[in-house]
């Protein structure tokens, strides 16, 4: 399963701090003209995983930081599902949430319906943060959040468990592949630094 390369920004502190925090992360804060405006990201409507009634993520998450995951049942990252719970309950309190987002774009790894992939978290992981309808993440039919994650970062999901990092002014502020794990230092590191940002008031 190939992974796509991070390439650093152009800006040279951006650059350095980005070493600082290891291989595998991408920060985009700075990018300028590609940067992802909240309204536009986050604007967007989804069933939560086997419900019917679709959730604005902007007016349900706005101003919280978010982990952006492309999930799947079948892939040597499941287990991954155990840590991104664990990272939920440490920082929720602090205004931090993951999203995952089942897709069965990779050697069809969630063939599951929308209910059978919601007992198995559960049941399996014990699976509590919030969990959407299952879509593409991938190619011309993506998903509008996906399309907009790819613009932002330039990098698209290369497998399962792709994560988005979004800050509490709704831009992609990093992005980390399939390998790096939810308890790796340099995305903890990511999250901590996001959640010290005061949030902006109106």
């Amino acid at each position: 399963m190939s992974q796509t390369s991070p390439v650093l920004p152009p800006y040279p502190a951006v650059r350095a701090r980005a070493r600082r925090w290891g291989v595998g992360l991408l920060l985009v804060g700075l990018l300028g003209s590609a940067s992802v405006q909240a309204a536009d990201l986050l604007d967007v409507d989804y069933r939560p995983l086997a419900g019917k009634s679709e959730v604005n993520l902007e007016k349900a998450y706005g101003g919280k930081v978010l982990l952006v995951v492309n999930t799947a049942s079948k892939c040597g990252y499941t287990p991954q599902y155990e840590a991104l719970e664990a990272l939920q309950k440490k920082y929720a309190a602090r205004g931090f949430s993951v999203l995952g987002f089942p897709s069965n774009d990779f050697k069809g790894q969630e063939p599951g319906s929308e209910k059978e992939i919601q007992e198995f978290c559960t049941l399996t992981y014990g699976v509590k943060f919030p969990m959407f309808q299952k879509v593409q993440v991938t190619g011309p039919e993506a998903t509008p959040l996906y399309q907009r994650l790819t613009a932002a970062t330039k990098v698209a999901p290369g497998w399962n468990f792709h994560k988005y990092l979004i800050g509490r002014d709704g831009k992609v502020v990093a992005q980390f592949p399939s390998k790096v794990t939810p308890d790796d230092k340099a995305l903890v590191a990511a999250i901590e630094r996001e959640l010290s940002v005061t949030p902006a008031t109106h």
